[in-house]
């Protein structure tokens, strides 16, 4: 499986870049792209002050320039993108495929003082649901938002989908460099999969302080490795994943053969 990231800061209504580095990706052979949180959009602190018709007008925008490259470039686009509905904001991922578009509603948002997502956007809180899945040429992916990383139930609702590569866009930021490094290396290793990470760029400025996205989009193996990984810059990294080493590092750690094991123990015993 051949699939890229591209680490761009935000785009605003302008798609330049992305006709542009989508047509180097098909050249490539890329079946699959995957796009930071923000990028589409103006960041979360900047949202707070636009307008609704605004953000939905943007989001029509590219909704509409990212079917088109899908369907022209036989490519999947996976990328964050804020909806507008009967005048309430989500925050979702969009998957935009050769024939179709899917969405995945986040559902776990950032709730501290300064960074409140939970209370400005519209999404439920409500019990966890499989985050959303799908299959190209054979290979699954799973589709998450960066703040769902840190939680445990999360990955709990995919460990019966066997997942070849978690896709993770995320806008960290402040000094997080190492924590979310760790964290991915950890969910890979222990999933026995790969984890397939993108950061935006850029710099938003407010009162108090600089919100730096310092990038540092990576691949990461399912033997807890960082195979591909990317600066502080524009830029599109291009890997390769194999269903063969996944099917690997299963066997040869047994992670989840354990925990079958003691499951159907506990069914004969009942």
């Amino acid at each position: 499986m051949i699939a890229a990231v591209l680490q761009l800061n935000a785009q605003g209504m302008s798609s330049t870049k992305l006709y542009n580095y989508i047509r180097i990706a098909h050249k490539k052979n890329v079946k699959l792209i995957l796009l930071g949180e923000y990028v589409l959009n103006p960041f979360f602190k900047e949202l707070e002050h636009l307008s609704f018709s605004m953000i939905k007008e943007q989001a029509l925008h590219q909704i509409k320039v990212l079917k088109e490259l899908a369907s022209t470039y036989n490519i999947t686009i996976v990328t964050p993108i804020i909806l507008v509905k009967k005048g309430c904001v989500y925050k979702t991922v969009a998957k935009f495929a050769p024939a179709s578009t899917s969405y995945y509603q986040q559902q776990i948002l950032i709730n501290y003082a300064h960074w409140n997502e939970e209370k400005f956007f519209a999404n439920p809180v409500k019990p966890l649901e499989a985050p959303l899945t799908f299959k190209i040429d054979g290979f699954k992916f799973a589709v998450i938002n960066g703040f769902e990383l840190h939680f445990d139930e999360i990955f709990a609702k995919l460990k019966n989908k066997n997942i070849d590569c978690v896709l993770v866009p995320s806008v960290a930021t402040f000094d997080s460099y190492e924590r979310w490094k760790a964290i991915a290396l950890t969910r890979a290793f222990t999933h026995s999969c790969y984890l397939l990470r993108a950061n935006r760029i850029g710099e938003y400025q407010d009162k108090e302080f600089a919100w730096k996205f310092y990038g540092d989009s990576f691949l990461a193996s399912p033997n807890a490795e960082i195979l591909n990984h990317l600066g502080n810059q524009e830029e599109l990294m291009i890997v390769e994943m194999s269903h063969t080493e996944v099917v690997n590092a299963r066997r040869i750690w047994g992670f989840k053969e354990a925990i079958n094991k003691r499951n159907s123990q506990t069914k004969d015993k009942s």
